[in-house]
């Protein structure tokens, strides 16, 4: 890291600028809740945390892709005023399997609906990839609330959004565990005493693995994430370490500080969820158990801190706590995002284009492992990078880059 002078955050962490309230009350009103992605990890997750607070929040919209049975599951449990599909198959068959009072919307065009009605109070933003950020523009600028755990969403056009936030003064939660530990720690804390932020890794499933042994793992290998219970798109981004590098660029926009005061550091255990360094030297750090229900919860209920019957972290069984560098050479997708924040442009919007397709593919089994970040690399190389995009040229190059890697 550079020398120890302080640097200034975005104004998110002062609090007051984004109108977020930190007067420690429960809620004394019920809040409605859009949860976009509610069959996916974050969704679920989400959704147990709610079920939890009955008084407090209402889940007013369920979105869901290819997962039309637990959908209705959801349905019939948590009774929304309406559900977004996206194919006539299936919203026929969630018409056919529910009552027929719950709306059925079609498609992007029934996310952006949603979001903007005056019964939402909170929109939970947990779509997987890019698909999140037209939705999560549309309800800053409806003014909602929003628990944020789409990361794309910043990846790609964060100085598109974090303005936005400012000029419609709306509460952006982050959902991540990483961020909401850094978020966590800053509070009550002046932003120009922070020196620089450490985002903590477990390093995936293949931490110890040797680069000639990479080519030659399996899916299945990579699906199965040592701490985390995940999608399998955010499984395998932790694999290459391509989620933390997302995080970099995540934590950038969302705290203001600049990539060469961005630390990241493999912690096996993941009991740290992440830490900020303070221009005395001193550090604090976030722990917890790895649930992410935890962050969810945080950001529904912030300012207050909620009581919940999750485990505790039992220090006495910890048998040890452990941190290393991360090997950029081995896994090469971290440095090619500190790269990408460090041209800008849209050249975060093709690397993470490239990733999603690149990762795709390797779900398929259509492409090795090693393949993922060769392929995010070559489309970097390629792209003439526009400065200052607008929202336009962000969408222009995610489809230019999919097509070029699918033709």
């Amino acid at each position: 890291m550079c020398e120890s002078s302080s640097v200034t955050l975005h104004p998110m962490t002062t609090l007051s600028i984004l109108n977020i309230s930190t007067t420690n009350t429960e809620y004394s009103v019920q809040k409605n809740i859009a949860i976009l992605g509610s069959t996916g990890s974050i969704g679920t997750q989400t959704l147990e945390v709610i079920a939890g607070f009955p008084n407090d929040f209402k889940v007013k919209y369920l979105t869901g892709n290819n997962n039309i049975s637990l959908l209705l599951e959801q349905i019939r449990r948590f009774k929304p005023d309406g559900v977004v599909v996206f194919s006539e198959r299936s919203a026929k068959e969630v018409k056919k399997n529910s009552p027929s009072t719950v709306e059925v919307l079609m498609g992007e065009e029934g996310l952006l609906e949603i979001v903007q009605r005056n019964n939402v109070d909170i929109v939970v933003s947990s779509l997987v990839g890019f698909a999140g950020l037209k939705p999560t523009i549309k309800a800053i600028e409806s003014k909602k609330k929003i628990a944020l755990a789409n990361k794309e969403t910043l990846v790609v056009a964060g100085e598109i959004i974090m303005p936005l936030v400012d000029k419609y003064r709306v509460d952006l939660l982050p959902v991540d565990s990483e961020h909401s530990a850094i978020f966590q720690c800053l509070v009550g804390e002046l932003p120009n005493k922070v020196d620089k932020i450490i985002l903590t890794a477990s390093g995936g499933p293949f931490r110890t693995r040797l680069k000639e042994d990479l080519k030659n793992v399996t899916l299945e290998q990579a699906l199965k994430h040592p701490n985390w219970t995940m999608g399998s798109k955010i499984t395998i981004d932790s694999a290459t370490l391509m989620n933390k590098g997302l995080e970099v660029i995540e934590a950038h926009w969302l705290f203001g500080v600049p990539s060469e005061r961005i630390e990241v550091v493999i912690h096996p255990q993941s009991i740290i969820h992440s830490m900020v360094e303070f221009v005395d030297g001193s550090v604090k750090a976030q722990l917890g158990i790895p649930d992410m229900k935890i962050p969810i919860q945080y950001a529904l209920t912030y300012p207050s801190r909620s009581s919940s019957k999750f485990p505790r972290v039992h220090f006495p069984t910890l048998s040890e706590m452990t941190f290393f560098e991360p090997d950029v050479e081995r896994f090469p997708c971290l440095q090619l995002a500190f790269d990408a924040l460090d041209e800008g442009g849209t050249i975060p919007a093709v690397m993470n284009a490239a990733n999603e397709v690149a990762v795709a593919k390797f779900l398929k089994n259509e492409i090795g492992f090693l393949e993922i970040p060769k392929m995010i690399s070559r489309m970097m190389e390629k792209h003439s990078s526009v400065e200052n995009p607008s929202l336009e040229e962000i969408v222009d190059a995610d489809k230019e880059t999919r097509a070029l890697l699918q033709s």
